[in-house]
């Protein structure tokens, strides 16, 4: 077992345009580390550079204390397993298992033992003579797994391991690596870009985005205290809703105001949020999950008046996707679409997580009202959050223009 640590490291193939900057952070010995983030962020060249696979332009990498900048892949006692398995087409499950410990010269009585053992663990006993095309993807990518667990190594490495398997299969394997995990106690770093695998698995999660580490905390932590706009758009599902509010003085209180819904803030509010006294008598970004929403038929003065577009019935919940008259914050950026009925320009939708009964019809008249102890309040031009112990360094908070890309395409997206 091994630390794996991360100091200032950063990766250009043309020295001008940084695919990775600045990366730093320590995994422990033991721990489950997953980097999640959108495709392009830096997550698998992270990775890579881990394993040797790409160089390091600036920075140092270490495991168990020692740098291994120049260090070639196969001597730092590491296992990789890959998005696409991998395998050897033309040999068995046991030789694929055990080819890395025949290579490394490990007698052959001793090698079948370990493989035998391992196969034990990952349900493969039977088909330890069966080669891969014989195998559906779960078991592939079962044996992958076993490749990398009869070596034995400082660390495994996973990079989106499970985006070949179909969603049913995916649940279940989340579960297998993350028991095996904790079974084994080896040091893991995984990659992947779907945030439930990253907040279900997770010891501690690092969310990226254009090559910087905007977040690094347990899943937990990071659901309720996003450092800023991206982490708070990206992580939650369904995503967090983000539109622009101000913050205005309403009978010696402080209130917050959003569209024609005015409401006070209470003193948990403030002492959670202590930069909403700094920010007072400005426009901020609010953020409301989903489950944070409390919808009421009919129009209420004391609320912010909708109109259902569409009610989704889960089964476990109803997504209900309401238009309210509220400006978004990325109002400026947004271009209506048939996908997006957005009705005007200042017009945004909503998407509140109901109970599992609650009868709601398409094109219904409702009002929204929040529950403010559960709102997240940003700074609207830096993205910074304006919570207590949700901080993050100035250099990876993203521009507005990187959010409303976000916001976008997960709305986009909720409404295909």
């Amino acid at each position: 077992m091994a630390s794996l640590e991360f100091d200032a490291v950063s990766k250009s193939y043309d020295q001008q345009h940084w695919t990775l900057r600045e990366l730093s952070f320590t995994v422990t010995d033991g721990e489950f580390l997953v980097l999640v983030g959108p495709s392009g962020c830096g997550k698998t060249t992270a990775l890579r550079m881990l394993a040797g696979f790409e160089d390091i332009s600036e920075g140092e990498i270490r495991i168990a204390g020692k740098r291994v900048n120049e260090t070639p892949p196969r001597e730092r006692d590491i296992a990789m397993v890959f998005q696409n398995y991998a395998l050897y087409p033309h040999m068995t499950v046991a030789d694929n298992i055990g080819y890395g410990l025949k290579v490394r010269g490990m007698a052959k009585a001793d090698r079948r033992e370990r493989i035998v053992k391992t196969a034990e663990m990952l349900s493969l006993s039977r088909e330890l003579d069966r080669k891969p095309s014989q195998l559906s993807g779960g078991q592939r990518q079962r044996v992958a797994m076993g490749r990398a667990i009869v070596r034995e190594p400082q660390a495994f490495l996973m990079d989106e391991p499970l985006s070949n398997l179909d969603a049913r299969l995916r649940v279940r394997m989340r579960t297998e690596i993350a028991r095996l995990q904790r079974d084994l106690n080896v040091t893991t770093v995984y990659v992947t870009h779907d945030q439930v695998e990253a907040m279900t698995m997770a010891d501690r999660v690092a969310v990226m985005n254009g090559g910087l580490l905007q977040q690094l905390d347990t899943p937990q932590r990071i659901y309720a205290n996003p450092a800023n706009l991206f982490v708070a758009t990206f992580i939650g599902s369904p995503a967090m809703n983000i539109l622009k509010a101000e913050l205005i003085k309403l009978d010696d209180q402080v209130a917050c105001r959003v569209g024609d819904y005015t409401f006070p803030l209470p003193a948990s509010t403030l002492n959670l949020n202590p930069g909403i006294r700094a920010a007072l008598g400005t426009t901020v970004a609010v953020g409301v999950r989903p489950n944070a929403i409390t919808v009421t038929g009919g129009q209420y003065p004391s609320g912010l008046a909708g109109e259902v577009r569409v009610a989704e019935g889960l089964g476990s919940e109803v997504l209900a996707h309401i238009e309210v008259a509220a400006a978004r914050v990325n109002a400026e950026a947004a271009a209506e679409t048939p996908d997006l009925p957005l009705g005007h320009q200042d017009a945004a939708i909503i998407v509140a997580s109901l109970k599992e009964d609650t009868l709601i019809a398409r094109n219904e008249r409702v009002t929204l009202t929040f529950d403010p102890e559960r709102m997240h309040f940003f700074d609207l031009q830096t993205g910074a959050s304006l919570r207590s112990g949700a901080s993050a360094p100035p250099s990876v908070v993203p521009t507005i223009a990187d959010v409303s890309h976000v916001a976008e395409t997960a709305s986009a997206e909720r409404l295909a």
